[in-house]
């Protein structure tokens, strides 16, 4: 079922286990579960913020796509997720991989392109990946990742296990062809998928009005039979209630759901995007709606964050990605005697 109909030109109103950290202080069970959203909302947001200062000084280099704003989307869809579950993700995937509980010192170095990266250095900001930890990329085709969904699904369901495998992408990449032919077979045969769509309104430069005529995406996802619906993306409690409320339903073997996910990046498409494109009271308007600043006055309405837990959160995660940059920095690039290895289809001279 779809709802919330419209083109949502502007901000909807308000409405894991994988860690071992130490939480900021002794709380109440929700309260902690609060503590540790917002402390991975806050290591995507200043892992990215770094990764710009990064770039800017030419540390890192190629293509780097950043998450900022989007946080909330990944910390309410994993904390509804198991560490057996598969996740694809797309190019804008730092927040994916360090909520898929992906070391920053691993995400970092991928960065530098050294070989103690998740990828061995040989994948970069696009192409992070982690089989043991069933996170299957990193795409830098628009819509690559989801016929690879219905794959991973398809395969566990053979072998008759229950896992559930999330598939992340963009309102770009729902006008892909693979997003249909992947949507239809999912349906089909009632595949294990959770399809996540982060509308974030534009396709690269395209806004979404220029490039799809119906632009409620969740009605149209439910076109194929599968049960689907919006949500604020800019709620992580919301989030993570829709996608808990999915996760179970396809559990009990309900197939395939869709969820549309309302946010926002505040940052261009890419570091090399001017972002003249986007009305700059737009983008404004859709900072007031900040994820992590929502959950902070929540918490602090509620009680159990006050200024000087909140300084600490801060400095922990300060501490870990200072950590993160300092071993990729310090880490080996990978020895040209063994650039060749895991690469197919090279030429190689036949003997005369």
């Amino acid at each position: 079922m779809a709802t919330t109909r419209g083109t949502h030109a502007k901000p909807p109103e308000t409405g894991r286990r994988h860690r071992d950290r130490k939480r900021t202080r002794p709380v109440a069970p929700e309260a902690a579960h609060d503590f540790e959203l917002l402390r991975e909302m806050l290591l995507i947001r200043r892992f990215e913020e770094r990764c710009v200062e990064l770039y800017s000084a030419a540390a890192i280099r190629g293509f780097v796509h950043l998450y900022i704003g989007e946080e909330a989307v990944t910390v309410g869809v994993h904390h509804a997720l198991t560490e057996q579950d598969a996740v694809v993700s797309t190019y804008r995937e730092h927040g994916h991989a360090l909520a898929r509980g992906i070391p920053a010192e691993a995400v970092m170095a991928e960065m530098y392109g050294r070989v103690s990266g998740c990828s061995h250095g040989r994948g970069g900001s696009m192409h992070l990946f982690d089989a043991g930890r069933r996170f299957y990329g990193g795409n830098a085709i628009v819509g690559g990742g989801l016929p690879l969904a219905v794959g991973l699904a398809l395969a566990d369901r053979m072998r008759g296990h229950d896992e559930v495998t999330c598939c992340f992408f963009g309102d770009g990449a729902f006008a892909e062809g693979e997003f249909h032919e992947s949507a239809n077979l999912a349906a089909l045969w009632g595949l294990p998928v959770l399809f996540v769509c982060e509308n974030n309104l534009y396709a690269m430069g395209t806004a979404l009005a220029r490039e799809h005529a119906q632009t409620d995406l969740a009605m149209r996802a439910a076109s194929y039979g599968m049960a689907a619906w919006a949500v604020d993306g800019m709620d992580v409690h919301a989030v993570e209630k829709a996608a808990r409320r999915a996760v179970t339903s396809i559990r009990a073997g309900n197939g395939p759901h869709f969820l549309e996910a309302r946010t926002y990046r505040f940052r261009a498409h890419s570091m090399y995007d001017p972002d003249r494109y986007r009305p700059k009271d737009e983008v404004a308007e859709w900072k007031r709606r900040d994820p992590i600043a929502i959950l902070t006055e929540r918490m602090q309405a509620a009680g159990p964050l006050d200024a000087s837990a909140l300084k600490k959160l801060e400095r922990e995660v300060t501490e870990e990605i200072d950590h993160a940059v300092h071993t990729a920095e310090q880490a080996p690039e990978e020895p040209v005697e063994s650039l060749l290895r895991h690469v197919t289809g090279r030429h190689e001279e036949v003997p005369s």
